[in-house]
């Protein structure tokens, strides 16, 4: 089973601390507001009309933040809790599609039955009652919407599934695993050694649409070496064509949003650290031209950020496990 961090049974590690760093810092040109809860493990974002709509891994509810800034929790209390290898599972997104929110239901928590909601896909009706779309996931990580339909992550599956409002699934493409190299510590005589080649998962984790393709982020298993992500593309139609490689040497991506002109956000969870797990303050969000292709960091120093939202042409939205959600304005030119 895969989830949140770890998102892969080959990792075998857990790494849920959450830490107080330093604040992090913003490019030129940006403003940066933070909103923070203790205790609190914010995962999904979504816009619904004039409210955000946020995922609280560390209590399984559904909030919605309007114009006066405070958090309302609604909607049923969705299972939460730890996952086998001591990730936070819970409600990882949810999103608008016409008179429902849909709600990615993560693993069974470790210690629970397994029950109808678990690794699902959910609709929420207007008086909160959720009905399963479909159940038929291992780990439904991220998904968008699109024309009525939904197209999914199932990080545990290394695949990307597409799914009708009435149930109906197909798998548009399942990753293979990866071949990497990279300069590691020896870890133990019978694990990896300096200099090893060596095949993980790919893990998908983000997807976004951008003209008419799908832009998935390739998280990577363990050991989570530093630059081996990856952003791939496929059409939307699906088809037998092999994911092109548009992104390369990035820091475990997790989350990816397009901006109004088109230029991609892709949101870095960090770089790994053998022995702590993902160092605080190594997560950043990216900014990559559309025309160009050059990265600009405009949020450094973030720790274990999970999603990155478009508000509008002026606004972003990022959240963090730590329970901060961080609100960047550009500022108007001078």
């Amino acid at each position: 089973m895969r989830s949140l961090c770890a998102l892969t049974v080959a990792a075998g590690f857990l790494f849920l601390a959450t830490y107080a760093g330093a604040e992090p810092t913003v490019a030129p040109g940006y403003r940066l507001e933070t909103f923070s809860t203790p205790g609190a493990a914010f995962s999904g974002l979504s816009r619904d009309g004039g409210d955000l709509l946020v995922t609280d891994l560390a209590s399984g509810r559904l909030y919605r933040r309007g114009a006066d800034g405070r958090l309302v929790a609604f909607g049923p209390n969705f299972p939460f809790g730890r996952d086998v290898i001591g990730d936070p599972t819970g409600p990882y997104r949810v999103a608008r599609a016409g008179n429902v929110l849909i709600v990615a239901q993560g693993w069974t928590p470790v210690g629970s039955d397994e029950g109808a909601l678990d690794h699902a896909l959910l609709a929420l009706d207007r008086a909160g009652k959720a009905r399963v779309i479909s159940s038929d996931f291992w780990n439904p990580f991220d998904f968008i919407v699109a024309d009525g339909t939904y197209y999914v992550i199932d990080s545990a599956r290394n695949s990307v599934e597409r799914l009708q409002a009435d149930g109906q699934k197909d798998t548009i493409l399942t990753f293979r695993r990866m071949v990497e190299a990279g300069a590691l510590r020896r870890l133990s005589p019978t694990e990896f050694t300096e200099g090893e080649s060596y095949v993980v998962d790919a893990v998908p984790t983000g997807i976004g649409l951008r003209e008419g393709r799908l832009f998935i982020a390739l998280f990577g298993g363990f050991p989570f070496v530093a630059g081996t992500g990856k952003i791939v593309s496929i059409p939307k139609a699906g088809g037998v064509q092999m994911p092109r490689l548009d992104v390369e040497g990035l820091n475990a991506p997790v989350s990816i949003a397009v901006e109004v002109n088109g230029d991609m956000l892709v949101l870095e969870h960090g770089t790994f650290d053998q022995k702590d797990g993902f160092r605080k303050g190594s997560g950043r969000l990216l900014q990559l031209e559309k025309i160009t292709g050059r990265r600009t960091v405009i949020l450094d120093g973030l720790t274990r950020p999970v999603s990155v939202l478009v508000w509008d042409e002026r606004r972003l939205v990022v959240s963090e496990l730590g329970g901060n959600l961080h609100f960047l304005t550009r500022e108007p030119a001078p």
